[in-house]
């Protein structure tokens, strides 16, 4: 009898430790994913993947509660408050739109940002070394890197004279665009002026109205819009026989005249690291923000030839990539 009761209490006081550590052995990370664009987008899939190779497996030791704002930027705000009501245990973003949505949606629930623009200019973080608070991950830095493309469009043409940044107006990160982009553009001797959209069907408008205002190049700036329409841009710039320079995905392929600019794809991995060190146990403040490591450099042969263009050999070679 004696033996039995002993039996009874221990069963009773083993077995929930035991469920405990079984269930605690399968506990799923929710990771929330904030996107100001549509489905698919390239550095979310990097970021999963790199996840994959971390030994993060969906549904069975993560899942993932994705909102998408399809180009509509004001519901940035309402989509992080429904991803915060679901309490994740991290969330991921790779815009400013959608860096400033989620900071202001929780200051308690770790954020990392991937492919955002310059994280300590716009208030994200106090420091790259120091970020402080609960936000951490890439920045973009393209005021510096803007700059490098205005060079580059130089270097197409010796009578280039006068620059267009085409910029997304609804978008705050490029408010104080091509002010920015001033130190550079008397280094190189060019003038900029602001070309403003506001939606797709602007476009078409925009790139007539540069060609009569006699402009001789384009800057498009990297923007969730521009690169879902990157055919439409790369088309209409052409059109109007004007050389063309992006950082947007994909722009060279889709026929702009060059593409330079930092390899999202290597941004979303380098996201992962921070998603994992986080549900480990990492804090955001105690993890220093992260230039990117990796630039593409593309040239698309074809568009300059339709646009007249003989470019130097040594810029040719320089290339990662010529698309003939």
């Amino acid at each position: 009898m004696i033996r039995r009761i002993a039996i009874c209490f221990l069963a009773t006081t083993l077995l929930p430790t035991v469920y405990l550590e079984a269930q605690q052995g399968k506990r799923v990370h929710r990771i929330a994913i904030l996107s100001p664009a549509t489905r698919p987008r390239p550095v979310i899939d990097a970021l999963q993947q790199r996840l994959r190779e971390l030994g993060y497996t969906e549904n069975q030791n993560v899942m993932f509660e994705d909102r998408y704002a399809e180009f509509k930027v004001e519901r940035l705000p309402e989509l992080a408050s429904e991803l915060v009501k679901l309490k994740p245990d991290v969330i991921f973003t790779h815009s400013m739109t959608g860096a400033r949505a989620a900071k202001q949606a929780t200051s308690t629930i770790p954020i990392v940002i991937g492919a955002a623009g310059d994280l300590v200019t716009d208030g994200i973080v106090a420091s790259l070394a120091r970020p402080g608070g609960n936000v951490t991950g890439v920045t973009l830095l393209s005021s510096e890197l803007e700059g490098k493309r205005l060079e580059l469009l130089k270097e197409t043409s010796r009578k280039l004279a006068r620059v267009a940044v085409l910029v997304n107006s609804t978008n705050a990160a490029w408010e104080n665009y091509p002010q920015v982009l001033e130190p550079a553009a008397q280094a190189l001797k060019l003038r900029l002026e602001r070309a403003e959209v506001r939606q797709p069907a602007d476009l078409e408008d925009a790139f007539a109205t540069m060609r009569r205002n006699g402009v001789d190049g384009v800057l498009v700036v990297s923007d969730p819009m521009f690169q879902a329409y990157q055919n439409r841009i790369a088309e209409f710039a052409a059109r109007q026989q004007l050389p063309s320079i992006s950082e947007v995905p994909g722009f060279a392929e889709a026929g702009g005249l060059i593409q330079y600019g930092l390899s999202i794809h290597e941004m979303g991995r380098q996201a992962a690291v921070y998603v994992d060190k986080i549900l480990k146990g990492a804090q955001p403040a105690d993890l220093p923000v992260e230039r990117p490591t990796k630039f593409e450099f593309l040239i698309n042969l074809k568009t300059a030839k339709q646009l007249g263009l003989t470019l130097p050999p040594a810029m040719v070679a320089r290339a990662d990539k010529v698309i003939k």
